[in-house]
C-alpha cells in the first residue's frame, strides 16, 4: 500500500517558501490567467515571478498556450498574485494535484480568487467571443477535489456551495460592465473532464440541464476554493457554439483565437473588479 500524502505538510512547505522568496507583505487577491487573459499579466507591475519547476510540490502546466509561472504583483492599486497557467485534471493530475495551488493561496492569506477560462456557448443568445459572467456551476468531473480524508484546518466536511460565485462581486461586476457599456453575459458553467471537445448531444444535454457554457477547468478550484472561504468571482470568453441546429467544428487553435479577440473586454473587466473591491 503507497503511503498517504500529508497534504497539510506539502501546502505548508510551499507556503513557506513562496513568503520567503516574495519577502513582505502578501497579497490578497489571487487570479488564476486562463484562456482569454493571458495578457493581463502585462499590466502587472511584477515584483518576483517565479517558473513553476522551481516551486516545491507544484505540478507544470503541459498544455499550449499556459504559460508555466507565479508572478506577485500590482495591478493598478492592488497587490495580487496570479498563475500564468493552471493545472487540469486531464492532463493526468490528480484532483488534490490540479487545486493545490488554490490551496497554498489559501495558506499565504488569499481572500479572493479570479478564475477564468475558455468555453463552449449552449445559449442561443450567445455568440463567439461573448464574455460570461458566470454565476453557478454544475460538476460533472468524475472525481471530487474534496473526496477523501477531510482536514478540519482547510474547510469543513461539508462545504455548502450555496454562493459558489459570491454575489457581491457578480453585482460589482454588473455595475462596471453597464458603466463601460460592456456586452457582458450571464450564466451557469458546466464543468466536465475532456479534453475531448463536445458532440452535438452532449451540448444539447448540457443546455437543457441548465448549463450555458462548457468548459474542462474552474469547477476543482472554486469548490477548494471555497471549502477555504476564500470568495470567488469567474468568467468565460464564449469560444465557440453548440446546440440545437447548431454545426459543432472546432479546434484548439480556434478556441485560442477567439479567446485572444475577447482579450480587452476580459482585462478590462478583471481589472476594474479588482480594484473597486471593497475589504480587500
Amino acid at each position: 500500500m503507497s503511503k498517504e500524502i500529508n497534504w497539510l505538510e506539502k501546502i505548508q512547505e510551499t507556503a513557506t517558501f513562496l513568503k520567503e522568496k516574495v519577502g513582505g507583505e502578501m497579497p490578497k487577491v489571487a487570479i488564476v490567467l486562463g484562456s482569454g487573459l493571458g495578457n493581463l499579466a502585462e499590466k502587472i507591475d511584477i515584483k518576483v515571478a517565479i517558473p513553476y519547476s522551481e516551486i516545491p510540490n507544484f505540478p507544470v502546466s503541459t498544455v499550449e498556450g499556459h504559460k508555466g509561472q507565479l508572478i506577485f504583483g500590482t495591478l493598478g492599486k492592488k497587490y495580487v498574485m496570479a498563475m500564468q497557467g493552471r493545472f487540469h485534471y486531464y492532463e493526468g493530475y490528480s484532483m488534490k494535484e490540479a487545486t493545490f495551488p488554490i490551496r497554498v493561496m489559501k495558506a499565504i492569506g488569499v481572500k479572493v480568487l479570479c478564475v477564468s477560462n475558455a468555453a463552449g456557448g449552449m445559449n442561443p443568445d450567445f455568440r463567439v467571443g461573448d464574455v460570461m459572467l458566470i454565476t453557478d456551476h454544475i460538476n460533472l468531473f468524475p472525481d471530487h477535489p474534496l473526496r477523501g480524508k477531510n482536514y478540519n484546518e482547510l474547510g469543513p466536511r461539508f462545504p455548502a456551495m450555496n454562493e459558489a460565485y459570491s454575489h457581491r462581486i457578480l453585482d460589482l461586476a454588473r455595475k462596471i460592465a453597464k458603466k463601460n457599456k460592456v456586452r457582458l453575459m450571464e450564466g451557469v458553467y458546466v464543468g466536465t473532464q475532456g479534453p475531448t471537445f463536445e458532440t452535438p448531444s452532449e451540448y444539447r444535454y448540457f443546455y437543457r440541464i441548465g448549463g450555458d457554457a462548457v468548459g474542462m477547468s474552474t469547477v476543482p478550484e472554486v469548490i477548494v476554493a471555497r471549502h477555504a472561504d476564500i470568495e470567488v468571482f469567474g468568467l468565460s470568453v464564449i469560444t465557440d457554439l453548440g446546440g440545437e441546429g447548431i454545426f459543432v467544428d472546432v479546434s484548439h487553435e480556434e478556441v485560442q483565437q477567439a479567446a485572444t479577440k475577447a482579450e480587452p473586454i476580459m482585462t478590462l473587466m478583471v481589472q476594474e473588479v479588482i480594484n473597486n473591491l471593497d475589504e480587500v
